[in-house]
């Protein structure tokens, strides 16, 4: 392949170089790529023609993700004409992005911030490897997705897309040092004082001030504004590929602020919370939501983690975005409180600035949000 870099130069592919590295085989597609499916610093991955339930989530190890399939599968179905995934089950689906990366190009996947918040587990998995959502450079060979709905059953057909691919050329992320120096420049976020020391950290808004929806009927009685919703139980399906299709009520619960400002998380149950700071992302970075430390709570923030260059910047239409925060509470009552921290933003450098950045006409859901469920979702007033 001729795309090639000097060592020295490192960072995370942006779209012009996605288009190349897949012109010249790095990306091998079954059939030609979407018109948007190409991000400012990520690839939209779809699902393949067929889907395999299987009785456990499994790591392929030191063999093939399709030798584990023919072990593990309890049966297989067609997602041509669309099928329906259940909650509480794993299936595996091949995508229909194979690579055949050059020596110096790695891999990261994530699920895309729609799947997220429709608490859809997703996992994509290379042959050969004992991790998930990562993929070794000069990998050649097939994807797959680990897809489990864990709240709400799920419509889905071949060409969706639940997870997104970035491409990096050796090791992109900032120092602390330089991510200071990167937030005195441009103000990554609105805090006063804000840590930056391992990443930006972000922490949870309880205060019920967030700039919202319309009330909806029957909302914030005897309590404040509205600071997150819990996910229903029980309910109907969703398409994945509906937009705006479906009531808030008919699958969510609003939560209303307390006097206290705090939030009692219930066991295995699912949020959508915001973050009391806004972000942004400046073009000639690319950034990721990581956990802050597992030993501080009895919760899980945050299952879709990348934000493009241009999200929450002020020259693409952001001027600072909050970032909508995905929770789901462990065995135990957890308490949250307003200001808690709850994730860290890491950011990384662009090989080069994206052509167009998130929020430029490419079909950016969640530009200058505050607190939103995912696109799925009809607005307060329809």
């Amino acid at each position: 392949m001729s795309l090639s870099f000097a060592v020295e130069d490192r960072g995370i592919l942006p779209d012009r170089l996605i288009e190349r590295l897949a012109a010249e085989g790095g990306i091998l597609p079954a059939y030609d790529f979407a018109p948007d499916q190409i991000q400012p610093a990520s690839l939209d991955l779809r699902l393949g023609d067929v889907a395999y339930r299987v009785r456990a989530s499994f790591l392929p190890g030191s063999t093939t993700v399709a030798r584990r399939i023919d072990e593990l599968k309890l049966h297989e179905f067609s997602l041509t004409d669309g099928a329906v995934l259940e909650t509480g089950c794993v299936y595996i689906v091949p995508l229909l992005e194979s690579l055949a990366l050059p020596d110096e190009i790695a891999a990261a996947a994530n699920p895309k911030s729609s799947t997220g918040r429709l608490d859809v587990f997703t996992r994509v998995i290379a042959d050969e490897t004992r991790g998930f959502d990562r993929i070794s450079p000069g990998y050649h060979g097939p994807l797959y997705a680990e897809i489990s709905p864990r709240t709400f059953p799920v419509l889905v057909r071949e060409g969706s897309r639940l997870s997104q691919i970035r491409f990096r050329h050796g090791h992109a992320l900032l120092s602390a040092d330089a991510l200071r120096d990167l937030h005195a420049r441009e103000r990554l976020v609105d805090a006063e004082e804000a840590d930056v020391s391992e990443g930006v950290a972000v922490s949870v808004d309880l205060s019920g001030t967030l700039v919202s929806p319309p009330p909806l009927a029957g909302e914030g009685k005897g309590g404040g504004g509205i600071v997150g919703y819990r996910a229903k139980r029980h309910t109907g399906l969703i398409d994945v590929e509906r937009r705006g299709g479906y009531s808030v009520l008919d699958f969510w619960e609003p939560i209303t602020a307390r006097p206290d400002k705090s939030l009692i998380l219930d066991p295995n149950e699912f949020y959508i919370l915001a973050s009391k700071e806004a972000v942004q992302v400046p073009p000639d970075y690319a950034a990721e939501m990581v956990p802050f430390d597992p030993l501080v709570g009895e919760f899980r923030v945050h299952y879709a983690g990348f934000f493009d260059p241009g999200f929450g910047y002020a020259g693409a239409g952001g001027g600072g975005s909050r970032a909508v925060l995905e929770v789901r509470s462990r065995e135990v009552p957890f308490i949250l409180e307003h200001g808690q921290i709850v994730g860290r933003l890491v950011y990384e450098k662009m090989l080069a600035r994206p052509d167009k950045l998130y929020g430029q006409g490419i079909g950016s859901n969640y530009q200058a949000q505050s607190l939103k469920l995912s696109k799925h979702f009809k607005a307060a007033s329809s």
